[in-house]
């Protein structure tokens, strides 16, 4: 690959920049919640319009139980490779943010805020001007869903199905201090119920069976379940329980967090939590949730990080580094349906589900051309058509 080619797709991009921030100002002034789908249809709205800026094409939306997700689809030339370019435009902010923290730009810092800009707004952004530095888009496929910060309940089936239709999966999550993310942790979610017997907790508290005491057991079994050596975290999140301080308690719940690196610890540690039994008789204990995400492993990650290390410098840009990342995206599913996948190539900056949310401005311009280079040394240098899954 020419390095004159680079060079020149870049600087066109960079002269875009300032469109860059004007567009990425306007998603972040519409606020999309996961769980607020009126929201979410407006945000639906403004991505598709400004895709329709960027590269010509307004998006096909694709409706599931009542969530709008975006999709774009070129046709692929006999024996081309395909792309998948995936994101999300939902976020964690609740509606009324914006009347206390509003877009803003930092010019001495070279920043953008606002909630949502680096997880993932910007990240859609830099998509739409590396489909558009590119001299045709066959075999191309894009797709935004709205609910991927809840865990991607309606949006999975999509992902999993681009995937399989797909010989990459580029994932425009962020960087992780401008490293892109070259594994995942898998993720699951469980909650313990504890059923006991109310009782007068001093006139006859031998007649309750007392939730709390049995939670008590189960927080300490559960922390025991965790493998640091392994990468597998097991971490109690949440818990309640008792109506008031002279009754024995009849129910206690208790919420779980699992992050494993490798399959094997997911189905080891579900066993395992689904074995745990009340150290007080005539209590039931109900286990709900799993694994809701499964592993990125860096084994489906690394010829397309290799490509993109190598291409780095054809664009005078520094060391491309890889991250682990201990939180789960729709790349998870990418690689999981046998797709080989890099995710976090979308902002450089800091700060995701915090106040602290920045975005490097003039970075969005080099990770955008990163992209547009990367999609097509995949279309150089691999055979179309999907892999044998």
């Amino acid at each position: 690959m020419p390095t004159s080619v680079s060079t020149d797709r870049l600087h066109d991009l960079r002269t875009r920049t300032a469109e860059m921030v004007g567009q990425l100002g306007r998603l972040v002034s519409v606020e999309t919640p996961s769980n607020d789908l009126s929201a979410c249809q407006a945000g639906a709205e403004t991505v598709s319009g400004i895709a329709e800026e960027i590269i010509g094409v307004p998006a096909d939306s694709v409706e599931v139980d009542g969530r709008t997700h975006l999709r774009w689809r070129w046709p692929a030339a006999s024996g081309q490779p395909t792309v998948a370019l995936i994101g999300h435009y939902d976020t964690v902010w609740p509606l009324g943010t914006l009347e206390r923290w509003p877009f803003a730009l930092d010019d001495a810092a070279g920043t953008a805020t606002g909630p949502g800009c680096f997880d993932m707004k910007a990240g859609i952004v830099q998509l739409f001007h590396a489909v558009a530095a590119l001299p045709d888009r066959a075999g191309l496929e894009i797709l935004l869903t709205c609910d991927e910060e809840i865990g991607s309940p309606t949006s999975r089936k999509l992902v999993q199905e681009t995937a399989h239709r797909c010989d990459a999966a580029l994932v425009f999550e962020p960087s992780v201090d401008g490293a892109v993310k070259t594994s995942r942790k898998g993720i699951g979610r469980y909650r313990f119920d504890v059923h006991g017997r109310a009782a007068h907790a001093g006139l006859d508290p031998e007649l309750g069976r007392n939730a709390l005491t049995v939670l008590g057991r189960l927080l300490l079994d559960v922390g025991e379940l965790a493998r640091p050596d392994l990468g597998t975290i097991v971490t109690p999140t949440m818990a309640g329980g008792g109506t008031a301080g002279n009754v024995v308690p009849a129910h206690a719940w208790l919420g779980v967090d699992v992050r494993v690196a490798v399959e094997s610890e997911a189905e080891r540690v579900d066993g395992e939590l689904r074995s745990l039994k009340p150290i007080l008789p005539d209590v039931f204990v109900e286990l709900a949730g799993g694994a809701s995400r499964p592993p990125l492993p860096a084994s489906s990650t690394a010829a397309l990080f290799a490509r993109a290390v190598a291409l780095a410098p054809a664009l005078g840009l520094g060391p491309l580094r890889g991250a682990d990342a201990g939180g789960g995206s729709d790349g998870n599913f990418t690689a999981a349906a046998g797709c080989p996948t890099l995710d976090g190539l979308g902002a450089v900056g800091d700060g995701a589900h915090s106040e602290g949310e920045h975005v490097v401005v003039a970075a969005m311009p080099e990770r955008a051309a990163l992209v547009a280079e990367l999609i097509e040394d995949i279309r150089r240098n691999q055979n179309g058509g999907p892999q044998d899954r």
